[in-house]
């Protein structure tokens, strides 16, 4: 009763805000700030950005921030848990798609096993942005699929327009018996800008087409405050900082284990006005985040913690124009990341240290009115310390060299093309070079190769948009050659806990070695929207979608653990303070798996969704109805390693409602 009162109270407060929302300055929702060191419209990169705005996140649900990006072309999840499912990139995940969290790494490790999550949460972004091409090179090798970039304001980066403005939301889930609320603030005092932000989610075992699945729950609640000071004749400089916690505790369906995670985290942000010369701007960002999750038995002992202290660091300096060239950025990167691994599960993976510097460049240079080229290049060092399965201490230096060049042309006012080639090399993960035993998790045995080269990958992408109004198409080609492509293989033998491992599967844990060869990865996505009606009343908007990704090896064999083709489409009528929509997808059967693994079945997925503004005087309150997996379908996640013991939610009815003031 006493958090209903809380809550009441809150609403009450905010409702004299939310009716000056319709002053608000309209909606950014086109400009993207990871794409480019500039703040840039999403048509002037020669490859396809994607976002997602805060509406969509609310809408989506889901504790894991690939939920949200459950229909975005190109995009899919490893589905491992309702508490770890990381976002795969046309087939490539883990140490090939960077998570960053306003532009700084999100400190976890995810990328070590697909049962650990990250610890960021949907419920405090304001966007999300998926950035594939020369842009990348700004945030590592890592990102050779693209990189996902949380965006959440925790540091604030402009002073708010008010003094004041905030959101409540609060929402229900059917298939889990989910509650959660979050509760975002920002203000402003003179030259002082604050946000805070805090979130709490509880969802039991969720409901699945005949019957429950065992251990799926998820908890968690985290906060965050943060300020920034600006100062100078623009007032454009600034200094800022933001303490953000996260805790979480989720099961992992396919064993009886469940996690228990915890992170503290602290971000700086600052930016300072040098002047109108050649040097305009110095940014300087950097974070540092102390994690640990253990993984527990239903009783609550500890069979294994896992620990990882990193730290981030970033200094751009923001060129003005310089001959030809238009906007030019330098920067360096420094990552310390410190892991260790204590208990049962600790021969998995030695305390390992990784060291990385780099140097990149980003410019632009426009060449008449109808073509622009992008173009980046990066070189740095690597240095990762472990003990591989031989029990010898050893030490590797890598030196990827990287580079990309993209051009967008206007062929028109209504037609955009995009080329953009990248050759970028990536350093092996610590997991692909040290991994020496069995990990509960995905149950699997793994070892790697101490002895692993750096991976190469060759890139060819070109895109097309075409924007006559009622008519909105985006599409992508792509096509990548790997060199001494690292992957997970299993070999068709099972281990015990020791190591003994047997041929077939007699034994609990799958034997997976990573190894190396050459690959080739290719593909298409594409999206299109068409206004079938606009009248006074309103407009109908239809909606289709597409991607298709095919990835083999150069022995003839498959890459493992490739999402399936999607295909599908819907309608969406907006008509003032009501929306509605529903979106029909396919997910293909995968028949073309890797070795010892088995075929993944397609299923339909149906989503639709009811929104209405109810208080005209407070167009910030929305109410809003949504239904996920509306036919029922048995959905198996074909990238999963434990997609035979977990099928993915069923029938969701979501009730969400929101109150704003922006």
């Amino acid at each position: 009763m006493r958090h209903h009162f809380l809550m009441g109270a809150a609403v009450a407060a905010l409702l004299p805000a939310v009716a000056k929302a319709e002053d608000a300055p309209a909606s950014q929702s086109d400009i993207v700030v990871t794409a480019s060191p500039y703040a840039i419209s999403r048509d002037e990169t020669p490859t396809i950005v994607a976002k997602v705005d805060r509406e969509k996140i609310l809408r989506s649900g889901g504790a894991s921030i690939t939920d949200a990006l459950a229909d975005v072309p190109g995009i899919a999840a490893t589905g491992f848990a309702a508490g770890a499912s990381r976002p795969i990139i046309r087939g490539m995940d883990a140490t090939r798609v960077r998570i960053l969290e306003d532009g700084s790494s999100s400190s976890d490790v995810s990328d070590i096993g697909p049962d650990h999550g990250i610890p960021i949460d949907p419920l405090s972004a304001q966007s999300i942005e998926v950035v594939r091409g020369a842009a990348t090179l700004r945030y590592g090798s890592q990102a050779i699929g693209g990189v996902v970039n949380v965006l959440n304001n925790r540091v604030p980066m402009t002073l708010p327009s008010q003094p004041l403005s905030g959101e409540l939301t609060g929402s229900y889930d059917s298939v889990a018996d989910t509650g959660q609320g979050s509760a975002l603030m920002d203000g402003r005092a003179g030259n002082l800008a604050v946000h805070a932000d805090g979130f709490y989610r509880n969802a039991g075992d969720y409901d699945i087409p005949h019957g429950t699945q065992q251990n799926s729950f998820f908890r968690g609640y985290g906060e965050t405050a943060g300020a920034s000071y600006f100062f100078g004749p623009s007032s454009d400089s600034h200094v800022g900082v933001a303490i953000m916690q996260y805790d979480a505790k989720y099961g992992i369906p396919s064993d009886s284990t469940y996690i228990d995670m915890r992170q503290t985290k602290v971000l700086t942000r600052s930016s300072f006005d040098v002047g109108s010369g050649l040097v305009r701007t110095l940014n300087i960002d950097g974070s540092y985040a102390d994690y640990t999750h253990d993984e527990d038995e239903p009783d609550g002992t500890i069979d294994t913690t896992f620990r990882n202290k990193e730290y981030d660091g970033h200094a751009e300096l923001l060129l003005g124009p310089l001959g030809p060239l238009r906007n030019t950025a330098i920067g360096v990167e420094i990552q310390h990341r410190k892991f260790s691994a204590i208990g049962e599960d600790s021969s998995y993976l030695f305390p390992t240290l990784t060291q990385s510097e780099a140097g990149y460049l980003f410019t632009e240079l426009p060449l008449g009115d109808s073509l622009h080229l992008q173009a980046s290049g990066r070189i740095e060092h690597v240095h990762v310390t472990g003990t591989p399965r031989s029990d010898i201490f050893t030490k590797t230096d890598y030196t990827p060299v990287s580079g990309a060049i993209g051009a967008l042309f206007d062929a028109s006012k209504a037609v955009k093309f995009g080329l953009t080639f990248s050759s970028t090399g990536r350093a092996p993960a610590m997991t692909e070079l040290f991994a020496r035993g069995g990990h509960d998790g995905p149950d699997t045995y793994e070892t790697g190769d101490p002895n692993l080269r750096i991976e190469r990958a060759n890139s060819l992408e070109g895109t097309v948009r075409v924007n006559t109004g009622g008519l909105k198409f985006e599409g992508s080609a792509y096509s990548t050659w790997f060199h001494n492509y690292i992957y997970g293989d299993l070999t068709g033998r099972s281990c015990d806990d020791d190591g003994v491992c047997v041929d077939g599967l007699d034994e609990e844990l799958k034997e997976l070695n990573y190894r190396q060869q050459d690959a080739h990865f290719w593909g298409f996505e594409g999206e299109a929207t068409y206004n079938v009606l606009k009248a006074a009343g309103g407009t109908l908007q239809a909606r289709l979608l597409g991607d298709y990704t095919r990835a083999k090896l150069d022995d003839g064999g498959n890459v493992p653990r490739i999402p399936p083709y999607r295909y599908g489409g819907g309608l969406t009528w907006t008509a003032g303070q009501f929306d509605a929509g529903f979106l029909l997808l396919h997910a293909g059967r995968q028949n073309r798996f890797g070795a010892f693994d088995t075929p993944t079945p397609g299923y339909n997925e149906l989503n639709a969704h009811v929104a209405v503004h109810p208080l005209k005087a407070y167009p910030g309150v929305e109410l809003a109805v949504v239904g996920q997996n509306l036919t029922n379908d048995v959905q198996r996640d074909a990238a999963a390693l434990n997609k035979a013991d977990v099928v993915m939610p069923g029938r969701n009815i979501r009730l969400v409602l929101k109150v704003a003031t922006f």
